[in-house]
């Protein structure tokens, strides 16, 4: 059998969820908080390859204390929603892109390669059991994370010869439960989020782990995200803890910063460039140094700056705080642009609006 068309064997839970424990849940879901009753996984080795793919009840994983990724962080994830649109269908965005950047994360952290088809499909083998836990209401869906890890029982630094690679599925709520509102964002000088050289390029653990203690000390100054700047020259401005950063000019100009191998080349990051094209925007990936960014907001002729990410999609930043300067106005309305660009691509994925790159990919049948 093919790696591209392995079969998945499945188990239904004994204890799923009733209708109203599941209705109950997805009436307030949060985010990460609740998961569906069943998971997928797919072991790999060195001389077999992969097989053994499965979707099973959720439950605890069973791991060799000598396991690598708990000595070494040899991890991967990805993030990736499911949607549900006005006649029932269910549908993801872009699974092939969140497919290849896994298998990109794969090579930097030596995993397996998992298949882009393998990828997908173990998506819809999730959702043909838990596709109730796919709510219909305004901005709900299903948030994904597929993630991979060496579990080999082996203390040697190297790559693992076992590893598996997993979903789960968590419902997720409108991300902004009063509304998409401006946040604050805090600088952070002392820290970088990854070296150069470094794995920052990669979606794995300990990328997020290194953003925990400065994201402390933001929320401690009463912002919502952290700012990294450049690991070599600390000026240039790099991502915040999970999310991609743009900035609309005065002239219509859309500039984020160029991918330097310590971005994470996100997929909304992608999508948005590919929509303000299709606008006729001129779209800029270069660098941008912080100094350019207190000065054009302070100017005038920087009007907007949005992050972006899978969790939230498009997040207006009204403020941006260090330890002795402040620009920007946490109480001014969400920019123009930015909010049309969010309801552009929440309506593509939602299916109100016509998806002409061809982007969707339905799940359900």
């Amino acid at each position: 059998m093919s790696q591209s068309s392995l079969s998945f064997a499945v188990t239904r839970s004994d204890h799923p969820r009733s209708a109203e424990e599941r209705a109950k849940i997805l009436e307030k879901p949060g985010f990460g908080v609740y998961f569906t009753d069943h998971m997928v996984a797919v072991r790999w080795d060195k001389d077999t390859g992969w097989h053994d793919a499965a979707v099973t009840p959720y439950g605890p994983i069973s791991l060799d204390p000598a396991a690598a990724v708990l000595h070494y962080g040899q991890e991967i994830f990805e993030g990736i929603k499911a949607y549900r649109h006005a006649d029932g269908s269910i549908w993801t965005f872009r699974p092939e892109a969140n497919g290849a950047r896994l298998q990109r994360s794969a090579a930097r952290l030596v995993l397996p390669s998992l298949p882009v088809e393998i990828f997908v499909e173990s998506l819809k083998q999730l959702v043909a059991l838990d596709k109730d836990w796919v709510s219909g209401a305004d901005e709900a869906s299903l948030y994904f994370r597929p993630f991979m890890i060496g579990d080999e029982a082996f203390l040697g630094v190297r790559g693992a010869h076992k590893a598996t690679y997993y979903v789960i599925a968590s419902p997720a709520g409108p991300y902004f439960a009063k509304g998409v509102a401006p946040v604050s964002i805090w600088l952070s000088t002392d820290y970088a989020r990854a070296a150069k050289g470094g794995t920052g390029a990669a979606k794995c653990g300990g990328n997020y782990a290194a953003s925990l203690l400065p994201q402390q000390k933001a929320q401690a100054q009463g912002c919502s995200q952290v700012l990294f700047l450049d690991p070599v020259e600390g000026k240039y401005l790099e991502e915040l803890g999970g999310m991609n950063v743009f900035l609309v000019y005065k002239d219509g100009t859309l500039v984020t910063p160029e991918l330097s191998g310590s971005i994470l080349e996100g997929i909304t990051r992608e999508s948005i460039l590919q929509l303000a094209r299709d606008r006729g925007m001129k779209v800029v990936e270069r660098k941008v140094s912080i100094d350019e960014w207190k000065d054009g907001v302070t100017s005038g002729a920087i009007t907007e700056v949005f992050a972006c990410g899978t969790a939230a999609v498009i997040t207006p930043i009204g403020q941006l705080k260090g330890e002795d300067f402040s620009v920007g106005d946490i109480n001014a309305p969400a920019g123009e642009v930015t909010m049309s660009l969010r309801k552009e691509l929440t309506d593509i994925q939602y299916g109100r609006q016509a998806d002409r790159h061809g982007w969707l990919v339905r799940l359900d049948g």
